[in-house]
């Protein structure tokens, strides 16, 4: 398979690179400043026309001109970069239309079975006050990562279910609140009484972290700690160029991740 990499020299793009080629893929780096036998990002059309699948982990402006020469030229389209606004989500939608799309905000295997453990405490512990804590190197731009956000998700959905399988829905203002998810609040400063209905969410940039995500549940006496932790981005490149393998041949659409795993 031949796999194009933009954003090759950076951070985990390197990692991509490196896994495909350990596979024995054909890997077309691609960077906006190409050394070696890297191409320049600008003639991606071109460049696509020879490739099998496109991997990208750059910044959402970059990403969204890569989905526009994916689908120009039919090629299935990885995607890693996260901080999207709704507009640039909405050109990966786009994209899906004509080509097969994976967008994941995290492609560590464990962080998918961290999203099911975590659903299911939530489910189980619907009464207990959650924090989340986000970990990362001092580069990354989006704050909170991308996994967080997902996490969060995550969670107020399994506060949703567990509410409506507890029978609650008698109070209106209760079913409100279960609809519109926690009310997150981003760090605490100053005087401040936690609410019942609210999620801490505590955002650490600091040295070289690859990536750690926390989940606390506390009730009365004790204390559940769910925590992924990344040693390389190694494990990011390995899913990617999974879920590159899994697109290969397959019709448009926009796929999970967690189909990969």
């Amino acid at each position: 398979m031949r796999v194009a990499v933009v954003g090759a020299t950076g951070r985990t793009g390197s990692e991509v690179a490196s896994e495909a080629s350990d596979r024995g893929h054909e890997v077309i780096p691609l960077s906006r400043t190409p050394e070696g036998d890297q191409r320049d990002v600008v003639d991606l059309p071109a460049v696509l026309a020879d490739a099998d699948t496109l991997v990208d982990f750059t910044v959402p402006e970059a990403t969204v001109e890569h989905a526009h020469a994916a689908a120009e030229v039919g090629v299935p389209l990885v995607v890693g970069t996260t901080g999207f606004d709704d507009d640039q989500f909405g050109a990966l939608v786009d994209a899906a239309d004509v080509v097969p799309v994976l967008k994941a905000s995290n492609f560590a295997k464990g962080v998918q079975a961290l999203r099911r453990v975590v659903r299911a405490g939530v489910a189980a512990l619907p009464d207990y006050d959650v924090e989340l804590t986000d970990t990362h190197h001092n580069g990354k731009r989006d704050a909170p990562s991308g996994t967080a956000l997902t996490l969060l998700e995550d969670i107020d959905a399994a506060r949703r279910d567990a509410g409506t399988a507890s029978g609650e829905g008698d109070d209106p203002r209760a079913d409100e609140a279960r609809d519109e998810g926690l009310d997150r609040t981003y760090g605490r400063e100053g005087e401040h009484e936690r609410a019942p209905e609210e999620i801490g969410v505590h955002v650490r940039r600091a040295g070289n972290v690859r990536g750690e995500h926390e989940v606390l549940l506390a009730g009365d006496d004790e204390i559940l700690t769910l925590t992924h932790r990344a040693e390389s981005r190694r494990v990011f490149a390995a899913g990617a160029v999974d879920a590159a393998e899994r697109l290969a041949g397959r019709d448009p659409g926009f796929y999970d991740f967690s189909e990969v795993v």
